[in-house]
């Protein structure tokens, strides 16, 4: 797979539900790695200490993706695994999602509590903004500083992506596309005299909704 869903980077997504006087607090945070999702449950346990459960569930990278989740205490498979089943329903990867809950004194039950998880990890998720995390090619253009910001501003008001400009003895802008719509926008706005320099491939995010 050459690209997949995750959310946009910036703050964390979080949304509170209660049921039956019991509250959940699910927090839901773009992570590039196990140990940052884990710093989100750490953090969870020591903002709210008072809680009696921090359970989690986390999807990392493209297929075959790493999955966990943890119901820490609640039973099996009522809180980690549809937190789980939330993240894979909106196909999204590189997330982490905690959900703090207080006890209101009445009991769930077993499907109680699968809803209860399951749902305030789609509230937190409702007002989401996705992007698709996709491998793409990477060029070089090399113009003076003079034209630098025309040629950027250019650039952007076609939708080219401008990962951003390096001012050496020369202006050099770090683009993404493909080499064919690229190079011609490239040409047009250049009047010719611009030339694309192959520069690699990364992995980049484009917005999707």
């Amino acid at each position: 797979m050459t690209s997949y869903l995750t959310l946009a980077r910036g703050v964390d997504l979080s949304a509170e539900i209660e049921v039956k006087r019991s509250r959940f607090l699910a927090v839901i945070r773009r992570v590039d790695d196990e140990d940052a999702a884990r710093e989100l449950v750490a953090q969870s346990r020591k903002q709210h200490h008072d809680a009696g459960h921090h359970c989690s569930a986390f999807i990392l990278g493209r297929t075959p993706a790493t999955e966990r989740s943890n119901d820490d205490g609640e039973p099996a498979g009522t809180a980690g695994t549809p937190m789980l089943d939330v993240l894979r329903g909106h196909e999204l990867s590189d997330v982490a999602a905690v959900v703090v809950r207080w006890f209101g004194g009445t009991l769930l039950g077993t499907g109680g509590l699968v809803r209860a998880y399951g749902d305030a990890v789609s509230a937190a998720l409702a007002d989401a903004r996705v992007v698709r995390r996709t491998q793409q090619r990477l060029f070089d253009l090399t113009v003076s500083h003079a034209d630098a910001g025309k040629v950027e501003a250019d650039l952007r008001a076609r939708q080219v992506q401008v990962l951003g400009v390096d001012y050496l003895d020369h202006a050099v802008l770090h683009l993404v596309g493909e080499a064919g719509a690229l190079g011609a926008a490239v040409a047009e706005i250049t009047s010719g005299s611009g030339k694309l320099v192959p520069a690699g491939r990364r992995w980049v995010d484009l917005r999707q909704r």
